[in-house]
């Protein structure tokens, strides 16, 4: 590896400019910038042979073979695009005879789900609903919990917009106690389930990502936890439509994320019924969430069939 003079002790804390030469492959990647750091390494935004890509690094190998199985695992789920697709696996050796584990990855342009959202209208709550649950859907149906689900690590990207994951390591496997999560997305922390990875884990998660879209400052826990998030979800104005879906979600009463699925289904499927049939005094009711059911199944089938 390459170093920056100004990097005098080797690991993974990179400046700009360093240079990377896998041990195995041989191929060598320019760090431009640090995109995030966690529990088990950096994430970098770096180039190589032209192309931009991101590279995680860590000391940790084990944990980093990890990810890269999940990764793996996930390119293997027929008709999804769970998490960025996986380009290399390599070490780099340092002179002092340290070695650390790094892969690269795709590098995901994109705007936080929550951001999105805020700035282009409630129609996406629908849509976004509809494909988060479609996604660990596949996921369940594959062995696995996404764990450590927030809306950091979730990414829209265009043409059409699609919801992307965008960090694998709190993925865990179905039945183990999730390794990674983060306390406001944790029903543990709200003393309302286990951290067992399960279907309802994520959607418990779920359910506190579009909550962070009513409520970017983060509330407190309170005396009465349950009684806070419910009342949180009462409040929720933009999640009104599918309050009862989402209830049922926090509380635990889903075994699969196909059965939440085919409840928001049935939600969309009746406003849509409903505005076409009724011309009276709740035609305006119809006028304001209607369009939520025709965006939604719209970019919804245009996304699965991408």
């Amino acid at each position: 590896m390459k170093m920056n003079k100004a990097q005098k002790k080797p690991g993974t804390d990179l400046l700009p400019g360093t240079v990377i030469t896998g041990k195995w492959h041989k191929t060598r990647y320019t760090i431009r910038k640090k995109l995030g750091s966690g529990a088990v390494g950096s994430v970098y935004l770096c180039e190589y042979n032209g192309n931009m890509a991101a590279l995680k690094i860590s000391e940790k190998s084990a944990s980093i073979t990890m990810e890269v199985n999940v990764l793996k695992a996930f390119q293997k789920v027929q008709g999804s695009r769970l998490g960025p697709y996986l380009l290399d696996v390599d070490d780099v050796e340092y002179r002092n005879g340290s070695i650390h584990s790094f892969y690269v990855m795709e590098y995901m342009q994109g705007e936080l789900l929550t951001n999105f959202i805020i700035r282009h209208g409630r129609e996406w709550i629908g849509v976004f609903l509809l494909q988060l649950l479609d996604d660990l859907e596949k996921l369940h149906d594959n062995g696995w919990v996404f764990g450590d689900f927030k809306t950091e690590n979730l990414l829209v990207i265009p043409s059409p917009p699609r919801v992307r994951w965008i960090d694998v390591g709190g993925t865990t496997q179905i039945g183990r106690s999730v390794k990674e999560y983060t306390e406001f997305y944790d029903r543990g922390y709200w003393g309302m389930g286990s951290r067992k990875a399960e279907p309802s884990y994520d959607l418990f998660a779920l359910v506190m990502v579009f909550l962070s879209v009513c409520y970017p400052k983060r509330f407190e826990r309170g005396a009465n936890p349950q009684a806070t998030l419910l009342k949180k979800l009462d409040d929720a104005k933009l999640l009104a439509v599918y309050k009862g879906p989402l209830k049922k979600a926090a509380l635990g009463r889903y075994q699969s994320s196909a059965q939440m699925k085919s409840d928001v289904t049935k939600i969309l499927n009746n406003i849509r019924s409903s505005r076409s049939d009724n011309h009276t005094g709740k035609e305006s009711l119809f006028m304001e969430t209607g369009g939520i059911a025709a965006v939604s199944a719209l970019f919804y089938l245009t996304s699965l069939l991408l």
